[in-house]
């Protein structure tokens, strides 16, 4: 029997379609309930273990209780071994911590966390590198490198670590402040190490805050430039976080766009900034919509880390032949495969194949998305 652990951070990733760029603090989650935000984390949890059902007979999957993996396991079907206590819709990091440590006591061999980045770093101070841990994607901003692309691939890692050892490496534990993130600056630094299985094609890269290069702010002048030309009349232009599409609002001359959140653009003018889901879905009712998307450097992702409010509804009303990849040489270059995690499997399946990605004025390049 093999022992694999299983902590869910119930409230991770509730704070992303509703836009509020995390999960962190009782006032972050206490204003998205009131803004109808709902729990992402349990479902993405459910998916993880779910894969691994036909080698069950082989697995001991310990646990929390309740909300905190209990749930999601049985969902999942496995009967679980349940360890600790919890006060049921109070968990705390403390939960997670104390969680993390009762697992390495019990020797398992591998933890699963569902979670963001800010439950990596509660692992991390609770257990170090004692044990192997792989993530689950499950918060908003996963900048760490704990993490599998995908609940799916965090599921083939874990058989093959389990059945198959896989190697083992130090990973990095990425802490964010969540408030700056709001106020649209993104400030990262290395918090610490966990070890990870190492399945280069199915882990993510890590992703550190950096500053663009003079190169790189001229090929995303040029692509923004492209962009406005081809831009036409009556169209709700949905532009995501980063400064690629940044780019786009100050070739148009609109200065007080979102870095780090969704705008709204119609006839070249900025008509609503930092929406969120419902608010993108009431822009785009009944008129013709493009999505203009930015991968994230070193992980590739063009859906699914830090832009939640574009959700797999928001995805398929607009269509996939309206999706625009903004994306200079230079990110091409190190990401030249995209990704999709949009936490809808049909959906991603849909975005597999080939897009068009803007790379310059009047350049293009077909890049294949998995």
């Amino acid at each position: 029997m093999q022992k694999l652990g299983l902590i869910v951070n119930p409230i991770a990733g509730i704070g992303g379609r509703v836009g509020l760029k995390g999960s962190d603090g009782k006032e972050v989650i206490k204003k998205a309930m009131a803004l109808g935000a709902k729990p992402v984390s349990p479902q993405r949890a459910v998916e993880a273990p779910r894969e691994l059902v036909p080698l069950k007979e082989k697995i001991l999957l310990v646990t929390y209780p309740r909300e905190m993996g209990e749930d999601e396991a049985k969902k999942a079907g496995f009967a679980p071994k349940v360890i600790g206590e919890i006060t049921s819709g109070q968990t705390t990091a403390e939960d997670t911590k104390r969680a993390a440590r009762e697992m390495r006591d019990l020797g398992v061999d591998l933890i699963l966390l569902a979670g963001g980045d800010g439950t990596a770093r509660d692992v991390y101070d609770a257990i170090g590198v004692d044990i192997p841990v792989l993530g689950v994607p499950s918060g908003v901003k996963m900048h760490s490198a704990v993490f599998a692309i995908n609940p799916w691939a965090a599921a083939r890692i874990a058989m093959e670590f389990l059945w198959e050892e896989l190697p083992l490496k130090e990973t990095e534990v990425m802490d964010l402040d969540e408030e700056a993130y709001r106020r649209g600056r993104l400030s990262a630094k290395l918090y610490g190490y966990l070890l990870t299985p190492y399945e280069p094609s199915l882990i993510q890269g890590v992703k550190f805050a950096s500053s663009t290069t003079e190169v790189e702010r001229d090929e995303q002048a040029a692509i923004a430039k492209h962009v406005v030309e081809e831009m036409k009349p009556n169209i709700v232009y949905i532009l995501g976080p980063g400064t690629t599409t940044r780019a786009v609002a100050e070739e148009l001359g609109i200065r007080n766009s979102t870095l780090l959140g969704v705008d709204l653009l119609v006839d070249r003018k900025l008509v609503a900034g930092d929406v969120n889901e419902q608010q993108i879905l009431q822009a785009i009712e009944g008129k013709p919509a493009t999505i203009l998307v930015s991968p994230i450097g070193k992980q590739g992702f063009i859906f699914g880390r830090g832009n939640q409010q574009l959700s797999p509804e928001v995805i398929r009303r607009v269509g996939k032949d309206n999706i625009l990849v903004l994306a200079t040489p230079q990110k091409l270059a190190l990401t030249p495969v995209l990704k999709v995690d949009t936490g809808d499997a049909k959906l991603d399946d849909e975005l597999r194949g080939y897009i068009r990605a803007i790379t310059g004025y009047r350049q293009t390049r077909v890049v294949k998305v998995v």
